[in-house]
């Protein structure tokens, strides 16, 4: 299986948000939304297509496959907590939210958990 890159997260975060507001996600939906090009957004969700990660329908309409659920639902839980322990220690949320994207890539599962527990355990975020 072919390894999913940040890029990739990121298109599949953003259709899990996009989903979650709108009730369904489209091509310029995401363009939109990550200040992207259509056709940029159209090469990516031909790849995750190609890695069983999203299904797009005849209308256009993309929906998270259970690979592509997991891994946005992941990279999405991941920000929301590293957003909000990074702004419960005075960072401001704008830079937060950008070091949060770059830090729930990188960061090991067993380095996330430890530091999502120990953030819990001083209600630093909302569990």
């Amino acid at each position: 299986m072919a390894e999913i890159r940040a890029s990739a997260e990121d298109y599949l975060e953003t259709i899990l948000i996009l989903h979650n507001k709108k009730g369904y996600v489209r091509s310029i939906d995401i363009a939109n939304e990550m200040g992207f090009s259509k056709p940029s957004v159209s090469v990516a969700m031909k790849n995750l297509r190609e890695k069983e990660c999203v299904s797009v329908d005849r209308e256009g309409l993309i929906t998270l496959l259970p690979k592509g659920l997991e891994i946005a639902t992941r990279i999405y839980e991941r920000h929301t907590v590293l957003s909000a322990l990074l702004e419960s220690l005075g960072v401001p949320p704008e830079i937060a939210a950008e070091d949060a994207c770059r830090i729930e890539h990188v960061i090991s599962a067993e380095s996330f958990e430890a530091i999502k527990q120990k953030a819990n355990a001083f209600g630093l975020i909302p569990e």
